[in-house]
């Protein structure tokens, strides 16, 4: 036997423990997800999740606080809550098996939610071996368009026959577009509004922004014969509106004539870069796009009043009418239009293609059989609600493809492909009530699509529309039954409640029920929940926010909020509960309220004489001790030759003047050390000039010596020089040259002086 083997029991009782406290923890974990003190009602507990249930029956756990009221549903029954009556999420799903579909299903969904739940539903889309095609070519026009338009001429019946292999439905349209008719888009000059090309010689077209030409036709024949009779047009600048020309051939369906059971493709054929939203400011055109039709006699007739849709809004309306849009553009342009595809959130864009007459056949073909590989879904909620949900999208791919974002690629006709669709919500409206929202599954280029139905729980039974009339039946009060000895013996007064079932929620005095700060269910106030704090009370009086703060506390932690005031404890009082009532601190030494020199406010000593401060309005700089007081000088502290009663007087009287003094002296000595400083300051600087005087002085008196003229002019001269000292208007330049040292030959130049005005001259 091995040692698992003779161990066997033992493991199973280990086992046993952890299943049993996994299970004891994920219950706790439960109850605590529920309870919260902050749960005040039935709408507050069943947000804590779908797992909660808020217990109504008016005797259960009679004088516990309301957030008990809310817990798992076993542990209500566990404590004596009968289950009709408990509040439950009520969350379900409800399929519609009566309507029947051929590509998706199911086609109607009904589901129940409360705030934090979620469900989760499958939705199948099947793919079919064969679809109708309709076909819509929206062609730009403009003269550089002049050959390209030649070639489309001839596809109509070439595309007829290549399509016959996929589907033998196959309709066409046509429409074209160029740009906004006005400037400054194109020439308004009189000779070019009717004809953009009279500079050429050519007769051409209005510029327009989107015309209709041909509703959607099986007639192949038809279609070339329109074609042929197309003419370019013209405008000035390189950007053309094909994008609003889009959105028209997607919402203006009775005009275009697509079929509800067929692929939708709109083609769209340019070689330029399309205008998007706001460019139509420069027009002088600043009302948005409201996306509805505005086709009148098949000309787009909302063309100079709305500005260029935004990509959004064209992604929506061609989601919105199941149509798949292609591409055709030539080369130059190719890199524009592959980057505006990646900026259409939501949409299935048909591959790009390089356009030539060749090749657009073949783009148009692998543009069909791409939308038939490739499945993918789109979920979209009403404005309105569409904060308050979230939804999450896993798709189920068939053996053979591969799962893409949100769909699958690779899927071959007859297998369907498999949604798990999970729907939560996140809140309630702003109101509070309940309320039905529409949410659409759509798939991409599909006709069908399923319609969820969600019917949002937010109020409950026992809620403010409830029946709180004092019946014995009411959901609220519970059956005679659940009705207590004591609750039988206040139905008198029930009864006389009846004439106003609120009255029980209004405060002394009030007209309104729960001080305009909660709801009345049942003759209790349920408190609303504000994102500032907690209200509470009977009558939803108080709360833990509006009132005085002191140091950092609300009413300093000495007291309650009630109607935006504080109610102080006993002893404290003021708007924050910060003053002392007691007047004992405000007691000075000799047992005197502030020394007998003011009145105690607050906690603190108010001086009547603004000579007196300090604690107690003991100090008095300018007082002096009067001549009856035991204490003669400043040693009076030291108890020196005093008796005990006048050391003792000394000390409850004088102490505190002989400390006056000190802080007098304090301050004289402090003064003193500043003007020490400031003379010390003043010594050293002129003590330095002094130096600085005496050293120059002394320099000049060697620099030069004592008497003659030199010593007045400044020069430095010998006695064997003085005759050759210059005078006021002349100046002697002496030259010396040494000869054989038996003689020495000096010579003197006399230079007089230039005035200031005369110049040099040679």
């Amino acid at each position: 036997m091995t040692s698992w083997q003779r161990s066997g029991p033992l493991r199973i009782l280990l086992l046993c423990c952890v299943a049993v406290t996994v299970c004891a923890e994920a219950s706790s974990g439960g109850a605590r997800a529920c309870w919260s003190p902050s749960v005040t009602s039935c709408a507050d507990c069943l947000r804590r999740g779908p797992q909660c249930a808020w217990c109504f029956q008016e005797d259960f756990l009679h004088g516990a606080e309301q957030s008990r009221r809310c817990d798992l549903p076993e542990n209500l029954r566990r404590r004596g809550c009968r289950p009709d009556f408990m509040e439950h999420s009520d969350v379900k799903v409800e399929v519609d098996a009566t309507l029947s579909s051929t590509q998706v299903s199911p086609q109607e969904i009904s589901i129940t939610l409360r705030p934090g739940s979620e469900v989760s539903f499958i939705v199948a889309v099947k793919q079919l071996e064969r679809y109708p095609v309709d076909l819509y070519y929206l062609v730009d026009v403009s003269a550089s368009m002049q050959e390209n338009l030649d070639h489309l001429k001839t596809v109509g019946i070439a595309l007829s026959h290549r399509m016959a292999q996929h589907t033998s439905d196959l309709w066409l349209g046509f429409g074209s577009f160029v740009d906004k008719p006005v400037s400054p888009y194109i020439s308004v000059h009189p000779s070019k509004i009717d004809n953009p090309c009279s500079d050429y010689q050519i007769h051409c077209r209005p510029a327009h922004g989107f015309h209709h030409v041909l509703s959607m036709t099986g007639n192949i024949s038809e279609f070339t014969r329109v074609m042929k009779r197309q003419r370019i047009s013209g405008n000035v600048d390189t950007p053309e509106g094909g994008l609003d020309a889009m959105l028209q051939a997607a919402v203006c369906q009775r005009a275009v004539g697509w079929r509800s059971e067929a692929k939708r493709l709109l083609l769209l054929m340019t070689d330029q870069p399309s205008h998007l939203a706001l460019d139509s400011r420069l027009a002088g055109i600043v009302t948005p796009h409201d996306g509805r039709c505005h086709v009148e006699n098949n000309i787009y007739t909302g063309s100079t009043r709305m500005d260029h849709p935004s990509l959004g809004q064209l992604s929506d309306k061609l989601l919105e009418n199941h149509i798949y849009p292609i591409f055709a553009v030539e080369k130059k342009q190719y890199q524009w239009y592959e980057e505006l595809v990646n900026l259409l959130p939501g949409s299935f864009l048909g591959k790009l293609g390089v356009f030539q007459a060749p090749n657009l056949i073949d783009l148009v073909i692998d543009a069909y059989k791409r939308l038939l590989s490739e499945v993918a879904v789109s979920v979209s909620v009403e404005d309105k609600a569409v904060s308050r949900y979230w939804v999450s999208v896993s798709p189920l791919c068939p053996h053979g493809s591969i799962a893409k974002d949100q769909g699958c690629s690779g899927v071959h006709p007859g297998q369907a492909v498999y949604f798990n669709i999970t729907v939560g919500q996140h809140s309630c409206a702003d109101d509070g009530e309940d309320e039905d929202v529409t949410m659409l599954v759509r798939p991409v280029g599909y006709n069908e699509s399923t319609v969820i139905r969600i019917h949002s729980k937010c109020q409950c039974k026992c809620g403010p529309i409830g029946q709180c009339d004092g019946n014995d039946q009411s959901p609220c009060r519970g059956s005679q039954d659940g009705v207590t000895q004591e609750q039988r013996a206040d139905h008198g007064h029930m009864k006389d409640s009846i004439s106003d079932p609120n009255r029980n929620c209004k405060a002394d005095g009030s007209n309104v029920n729960c001080s305009g700060r909660g709801v009345c269910e049942c003759g209790k106030c349920v408190c609303e929940q504000s994102r500032l704090g907690v209200v509470y009370g009977k009558y939803c009086e108080m709360d833990d926010f509006s009132c005085s703060y002191e140091k950092g506390l609300l009413c300093g932690g000495r007291g309650v909020c009630v109607s935006g005031e504080c109610a102080c404890e006993d002893g404290w009082t003021g708007d924050g509960c910060g003053c002392p009532t007691s007047e004992t601190i405000c007691q000075s030494p000799d047992g005197l309220l502030c020394s007998g020199r003011g009145r105690c406010v607050c906690g603190k000593c108010v001086c009547d004489d603004p000579q007196h401060s300090g604690d107690f309005c003991e100090r008095c700089l300018t007082c002096q001790l009067t001549q009856q007081s035991p204490c003669k000088s400043v040693d009076c502290h030291r108890s020196q030759g005093l008796s005990q009663n006048e050391a003792k007087l000394c000390n409850t009287t004088c102490a505190l003047y002989v400390g006056s003094i000190k802080d007098v002296s304090e301050r004289v000595s402090c003064g003193r050390l500043v003007g020490t400083f400031l003379c010390v300051c003043a010594m050293t600087l002129l003590c330095g000039l002094v130096v600085v005087a005496v050293s120059r002085l002394l320099l000049q008196r060697r620099v030069m010596p004592r008497g003659g003229a030199a010593a007045d002019l400044g020069y430095p001269c010998t006695g064997k020089d003085l005759s050759y000292i210059p005078t006021t208007n002349e100046k002697t330049v002496t030259y010396r040259r040494d000869r054989p040292p038996d003689h020495l030959v000096e010579m003197h130049i006399q230079v007089h002086k230039m005035p200031l005005d005369e110049h040099w001259q040679f």
